[in-house]
This record gives C-alpha cells, sequence and structure tokens, in this order.
C-alpha cells in the first residue's frame, strides 16, 4: 500500500528501542522515562473522579465548537484560582494540547508554511507540525545560560517568514521558565513580525517554589495561545480535555475565535461527559499537584545525593518540570550509555538526541516514579558512573 509522505518510509524500531524492549522483557527495570502519573502510585480523588464521569447529563449530546459553557466556566474558575483572570470568552476547548497545536497550524498556516520551535524540547511539537504540511524550523535554548532563548537563532528563524512561534514553558526537558525579561523580547519580536504565540505551560503548576502569573497572557502585544489541559493539570491524561485561553488585540482575537469555531465545529472532539464533569475534575488539580510537587522534589533530592562528587555525571539545574537532565561529556555515546544502564544495571533514561539537545551528551530521567522504585534507579545510576569516574 502507497501511504502518505507523513508517514515516515521506515517504521521499524531503532536499535536501542529493540534493545530496551529486550532488556525490559528479560528481567524488571527501573523505569526512568515514565510520564503517566496514572502508573506512578498516586494517591487519586476515586470516588470524587468517577462520579463526576457519572452524570446522567452526560446522556445529552449538545454540540458546541469552542466547548459546552459550563466546562469552559470551570476552567474560568480555575484558572482564577491560580490567579489568572481571563475572560469566558477567550476560553476554547480541545480534546488535548496535541489537537490545540495541530488545530493553530490549521488557523495560522498554509501548507508548505513554517513555524519556529525550540530545541531541545519534547519531539511531539515537530511530529504534529509535519503532520499538518507545517515546517518545523528550530531557534535555540543556550545551556550555557541556564537554557535561556538564543535570539540571535530565533532571529534567524524569524527573517525565513514563519507564522507562529512555539514556546514551552515550563520546558520539557530542562525544566527551564522563560522570564519576564525574555518573555517581553519575544512578544516584540512576534509584534514586529506579525508573527503569533504559541505558549505551551502544560508543566505551568510544578515550577519549584516560583509564584506569579504568566508573562505571555496580556492583552497587547502579540496574538498569543496559552495551552493546558487536564493531562498535567490534573495528572488525567486519559480524560482528554484541553484548552487554551486567547490573549492580544481585540481585532486579532475576533479573527481568530472565529476561525477556531470554524475549524472545530468539523470535529466536534471534546466529549460530552468530561465537559460535563470538568468542574469537579478541576477541583481535584490543587490536590494532585501538591501531591506531585511533593514527590517530584524528593526524587530529584535523591538524584543530586546519587550525582553528587562524580566526575562522570553532572544533574543540570532546573526550575520547574517532571523531569532531570543529567549532562555526561561531550564525546560520550548516549545510546550505548542508555543500552548498557538497561541491560547491565536495569535502569531505563532517555537519551539527550531524543530532546534535540545542541551537542550529544545528554540523559534524561522523569521524576514521576514512585519514590522507593526511584531510589533504586538513582542507586543503579549512582554505581554506573562511579564505575565510570573510577575508570577514568
Amino acid at each position: 500500500m502507497r501511504t502518505s509522505r507523513r508517514i515516515p518510509p521506515d517504521l521499524t524500531p531503532t536499535p536501542l528501542a529493540r534493545a530496551l524492549a529486550a532488556s525490559g522483557a528479560a528481567s524488571p527495570v527501573v523505569d526512568l522515562t515514565l510520564s503517566n502519573p496514572t502508573l506512578a502510585g498516586l494517591t487519586y480523588d476515586r470516588a470524587r473522579i468517577l462520579a463526576a464521569l457519572g452524570d446522567a447529563e452526560s446522556l445529552r449530546y449538545e454540540p458546541a465548537p469552542l466547548g459546552r459553557l459550563e466546562a469552559r466556566q470551570a476552567v474560568v474558575e480555575h484558572l482564577l484560582r491560580q490567579g489568572r483572570a481571563v475572560p469566558l470568552e477567550r476560553v476554547v476547548l480541545t480534546a488535548s494540547t496535541s489537537e490545540a497545536y495541530a488545530v493553530l497550524m490549521k488557523l495560522l498556516c498554509d501548507p508548505g508554511d513554517a513555524i519556529a520551535v525550540p530545541a531541545p524540547s519534547y519531539p511531539l511539537v515537530p511530529h504534529l507540525a509535519e503532520l499538518e504540511g507545517v515546517r518545523p524550523l528550530t531557534y535555540r535554548l543556550l545551556p550555557c545560560d541556564g537554557w535561556r532563548i538564543d535570539f540571535a537563532s530565533l532571529a534567524a528563524v524569524l527573517d525565513e517568514g514563519v507564522r507562529a512561534v512555539v514556546v514551552v514553558s515550563p520546558n520539557n526537558p530542562t525544566g527551564s521558565v522563560v522570564g519576564d525579561a525574555d518573555a517581553q523580547e519575544l512578544r516584540q519580536r512576534c509584534q514586529e513580525a506579525g508573527v503569533a504565540l504559541i505558549v505551551d505551560e502544560v508543566f505551568w503548576a510544578y515550577r519549584y517554589g516560583a509564584s506569579g502569573p504568566s508573562p505571555f497572557a496580556r492583552d497587547q502585544g502579540p496574538l498569543t495561545f496559552v495551552l493546558d489541559g487536564l493531562s498535567k493539570a490534573a495528572a488525567l491524561p486519559q480524560l482528554k480535555l484541553g484548552w487554551m485561553t486567547l490573549h492580544g488585540v481585540e481585532s486579532a482575537l475576533d479573527t481568530a475565535r472565529a476561525g477556531l469555531e470554524w475549524l472545530l465545529d468539523a470535529s466536534l472532539s471534546v466529549s460530552t461527559p468530561v465537559q460535563v464533569a470538568a468542574r469537579e475534575l478541576l477541583a481535584t488539580a490543587a490536590p494532585m499537584q501538591a501531591q506531585i510537587r511533593a514527590r517530584l522534589a524528593q526524587n530529584r533530592v535523591a538524584l543530586a545525593e546519587a550525582c553528587a562528587g562524580l566526575a562522570a555525571v553532572r544533574l543540570l539545574p532546573a526550575e520547574a518540570g517532571w523531569y532531570a537532565v543529567l549532562e555526561l561529556g561531550e564525546r560520550v555515546d548516549e545510546e550505548g550509555v542508555v543500552e548498557r544502564l538497561a541491560t547491565c544495571h536495569a535502569v531505563i533514561v532517555h537519551p539527550g538526541f531524543f530532546y534535540d539537545f545542541v551537542r550529544p551528551g545528554y540523559l534524561v530521567a522523569s521524576l514521576l516514579p514512585e519514590p522507593t522504585t526511584f531510589a533504586r534507579g538513582a542507586a543503579a545510576l549512582q554505581r554506573y558512573f562511579a564505575s565510570r569516574s573510577a575508570s577514568d
């Protein structure tokens, strides 16, 4: 069968993927790539969640392209608890942040147009862009400066005529957060170039001790779409509900909202039960976030202690997020390290190239696993890197 050019010509698992699968099948491993909160031993308010999903109102279908009124109002109330006052008419629901990206690319881009995406970052956005017939052009985050935006590389892609700039803040996996000064410069450059901003803030609730509003939710400046959803906000990725809030000058907002309504009317993909349950589901968000933040802090301390005093590896600072970045030497074979950790030490981490780091020599570990399990993984990492340090 002939498939479209959107489908990669070779979908055969890579040698690394095959090796990791084989090691997991051969013996139990500690998976430090775990990103699914429902498998991480967290405590959910099961009764409240299940009761909300059983509401009889879910049996009645009322198509609403931008989202049902009561569900959007629930998001407004959730944002207000975070200190963000967003008018109801600026909230749009989607089935996920992935769908939000896809819809926004349809709104902003013609086939063959380009968007700017950060690197390093989670590789989903370039993949989604290619599925929409949009070219992802990379701008860099600078490792020597706490992963701040490299505005020279951003200027280069703006000069190529991108239609939107994607910002992931907090970034996955670096844990970096775009500060007020960089956000102001970014907004100014996008305004001057006539370019929209797509700001992914799904990890906003998982900043380490920080507070304050988003620097991107502004009424003036470039047309801006800020994304979030139940997946991270309430640790409920299986209940497909995302949202975007719209910011910018009123005339641009009216055009964007009308376009989004037309696009979303074609699929009406957000299910009725999750919209009916939205208020109750979002009411569980704060305790889940507190539980996860405590776990992230505990596991990060365990990883820092495991790396302390080792010459072969360094835990990089972070401001937020579910992940930790380990820096190795520039000439280190990431793929080889990951394979040896899996086969010889029964612990799985991600290689840095998965996230498009600027050079080789990084590993990424999830901080989400249950602490006892994570401690075993951290100890395995310590043994491996201690042996490397001793051999250097």
